[in-house]
């Protein structure tokens, strides 16, 4: 049967080490990019055109003209997973917040971005080729296949090949040093034997992650017993800003926590602020603000906006009751953000 959009991608669930043997038998590694999941769809028949579906089941294309352009270069009745990524040819990185912009833009606009921030398809699966549904195929067949295509129709960009390992020694040197390149987040772990099944989270991801330090500046819960720490950095103008907030604290952290926390004064600089349960959400926290004067260690993934914005959840690992809130780094707006 053939495919057609919407399709509901396989998924993969976070860990903290490589699952065993036993739970995966012969395993794949993968790097895994900072970019929009998409299934990409060549047309079928006359008149058609090349489609790209977001994980949500969206359809995009007309945001990204420069990959409808490249379609030409693929052949008809396929059907790819992979990432979409946006390259700043000014900065020279992977952009998460160009990819936004484009995400956003139609027309003119969305011709106009191409120019500066051109758009990459990393394929990591093929689901479909010549108009045949691999899905029940195992990952080991349906890569071959992929590698292949690639080959056979001397792929180029905006069309890339995600890079994929057996070798657990090389994956977790691309754990260790190629994922602090901006756009990297760690890696995604398959069994080679595994077909694609739709919404079924099978795959297992791992991200890279980094110690930092953040000052403690609002709280879900009570101030005996924090829930959630809510972070912020100074900027060079000496405000507060709100760079993100932690995963939920352990008892014993929040015992911890609770023990040094102060209720904040009336001038605290995030006073009517509104803050969100998750980046992107339109659901508000109801939190406490308390004096922001104590410093956290935190461990926090690439995925990070605007100079120091965390897109996902930090994990609290301990007060720096050693420091201060001036000892913690400035936080730094990209080039052409605002610093309000």
């Amino acid at each position: 049967m053939t495919l057609r959009p919407p399709v509901e991608p396989m998924l993969a669930q976070a860990v903290e080490s490589v699952p065993g043997s036993g739970v995966l038998g012969e395993p794949a590694f993968e790097q895994k990019f900072d970019g929009y999941r998409a299934l990409l769809f060549t047309p079928t028949g006359a008149g058609e055109r090349l489609l790209v579906q977001t994980r949500r089941g969206r359809l995009i294309q007309d945001r990204f003209p420069d990959l409808v352009a490249a379609a030409e270069q693929l052949p008809d009745g396929l059907v790819l997973d992979g990432e979409l990524v946006v390259w700043d040819t000014a900065a020279g990185r992977l952009s998460f917040e160009g990819l936004q912009r484009r995400a956003a833009a139609r027309g003119r606009a969305a011709r106009e971005l191409a120019a500066s921030l051109p758009a990459f398809f990393i394929a990591f699966d093929v689901l479909q080729e010549d108009g045949v549904e691999l899905l029940r195929h195992p990952y080991r067949r349906r890569r071959l296949r992929l590698e292949a295509l690639f080959t056979t129709h001397r792929l180029k960009a905006p069309w890339t090949l995600c890079p994929m390992s057996t070798d657990l020694i090389k994956a977790q040197k691309w754990l260790e040093s190629w994922t602090d390149v901006p756009g990297l987040e760690g890696i995604v772990v398959k069994a080679m034997n595994q077909p694609y099944r739709p919404g079924y989270r099978g795959w297992y991801k791992l991200r890279w992650r980094d110690t930092a330090e953040a000052i403690i500046g609002a709280i879900t819960g009570t101030l005996a017993r924090p829930h959630l720490l809510l972070l912020g950095r100074h900027d060079t103008h000496d405000r507060l800003r709100s760079i993100g907030r932690t995963v939920p604290l352990r008892p014993e952290a929040a015992h911890l926590v609770g023990e040094n926390l102060t209720a904040a004064d009336p001038e605290h600089p995030w006073t009517g602020m509104r803050f969100v349960s998750a980046w992107g959400s339109r659901d508000a926290l109801d939190v406490t603000l308390v004096r922001p004067e104590l410093v956290a260690e935190i461990s926090a993934d690439t995925a990070v906006d605007h100079g120091g914005i965390y897109r996902h959840p930090v994990r609290f690992k301990r007060l720096r009751l050693d420091l201060t809130a001036r000892d913690v780094s400035r936080f730094r707006a990209d080039p052409g953000t605002s610093a309000s």
